[in-house]
């Protein structure tokens, strides 16, 4: 039997790491599955732990007011270095670009045990846009021995950075396991659909406002390299955008961070609880924002993993970054960047609520990440790696 660390940190890495845990939760015979979580996140991680059932085995608490990544890289170095002593894990799993997931490779790099790198190759190969996450995933994907690569584009990003192909397993993205999950859950059970809007509703937005053909603009942002001036120009575009279009509602579930919500009061003033159909609201559990995102018509972020998860629901998704490692949704067009310009976040929204026919290009785009069996790969690569069973390497075949 092997022991399989799973360690991460955030809410975007929880929800894309938690099927994961599910799937190897599923084999109690052949693996000992083990998670640690950082809390890098705090609330917003326990909330997703706590939608898919999941009990941490252990919980470095690392989160403190004004962490900074010094402090986040710091604390989980070092708290994870006992956690690998205890445990002593056949492999570790971490996901993405989080400073959690380079500071736990680094950790069982020091102790020379294996790392599988979910969300493997993505690049957008400035160390400084995304920052600091390009670095982050750069540096775990020198570490790791395996790489999970989402896409077969992540593929070719390895394969030039000199990765040996047969470490490399293209498996789609975790993430749309979790959505399926998700929307699966919610669309069979009634109660829990009407649960869920009663809980937005306390967050501060009523779906009955949608009931007569309402559209909806769905935002998020909390990218580390738009605070201070991008966000404020993305405020001041939004607030164009509310006025011009009153009978849009504008929905914007707010980050904790205190850089988030500076320039929302700058630009919008101090009291955000009426501003016609512009809605601030406190951050949604993921089963809450997964079931609003289903209900909007498009979603204006600055997120990584709602570039491949609003896809899934047939929303186009307008990205205010310069730069994305996810080019793939680029190319199939689910995807359209927009940066923290202006008048470029005002022309698309606008050009998306008034053209049906670019809407319906954008809505209708196949989305490239991915078919809910990502995770039924990452652990029969597992398997077949112990030679445990002869189970269908077929499933390891994705695009």
């Amino acid at each position: 039997m092997k022991k399989i660390l799973l360690a991460f940190g955030t809410r975007p890495e929880a929800i894309k790491m938690a099927p994961l845990v599910k799937e190897f939760q599923k084999r109690v015979a052949q693996f000992e599955t083990i998670v640690c979580v950082t809390g890098q996140h705090r609330e917003m991680l326990d909330q997703v732990l706590t939608i898919f059932n999941i009990k941490p085995d252990y919980d470095l608490n690392i989160m403190k007011q004004g962490q900074d990544l010094y402090d986040v890289t710091a604390r989980v170095l070092i708290g994870m270095r006992d956690v690998l002593k205890d445990v002593n894990p056949d492999v570790v799993l971490v996901h993405g670009d989080t400073t959690t997931s380079m500071a736990v490779a680094l950790a069982a790099f020091y102790q020379q045990i294996p790392v599988g790198h979910v969300e493997a190759g993505l690049r957008t190969n400035d160390i400084y846009s995304p920052w600091p996450e390009e670095m982050n995933r750069q540096i775990t994907g020198r570490i790791a021995t395996y790489d999970f690569a989402p896409t077969l584009l992540s593929k070719k990003n390895l394969l030039k950075e000199n990765v040996p192909e047969d470490k490399i397993i293209v498996t789609g993205n975790t993430v749309i396991d979790a959505l399926y999950w998700v929307v699966d859950k919610i669309k069979n059970d009634k109660a829990l659909d009407i649960e869920l809007d009663m809980e937005l509703k306390c967050a501060g937005y009523d779906v009955g406002r949608l009931s007569n053909g309402k559209k909806l603009v769905l935002i998020t942002g909390h990218r580390r390299e738009n605070f201070g001036e991008g966000f404020i120009r993305m405020c001041n575009a939004i607030k164009t955008l509310t006025e011009k279009y009153p009978e849009v509602d504008f929905v914007y579930p707010m980050h904790l961070n205190p850089n988030v919500r500076k320039p929302i009061h700058e630009v919008f003033g101090k009291d955000l609880s009426d501003l016609d159909n512009m809605f601030f609201i406190e951050p949604l559990e993921y089963l809450v924002f997964v079931s609003l995102m289903e209900k909007s018509s498009i979603v204006l972020t600055d997120s990584g993993g709602i570039q491949e998860e609003a896809p899934g629901l047939g929303k186009p998704v307008l990205v205010m970054r310069n730069t994305t490692e996810r080019p793939e949704a680029l190319d199939a067009g689910t995807v359209k960047l927009v940066g923290t310009d202006y008048d470029k976040i005002v022309g698309e929204v606008s050009r998306l609520l008034d053209d049906e026919t670019y809407y319906n290009q954008m809505s209708h785009a196949v989305n490239p990440y991915g078919d809910g069996l990502a995770c039924e790969r990452i652990v029969l690569t597992f398997i077949l790696l112990n030679n445990d069973t002869q189970e269908n390497s077929l499933l390891l075949v994705w695009r």
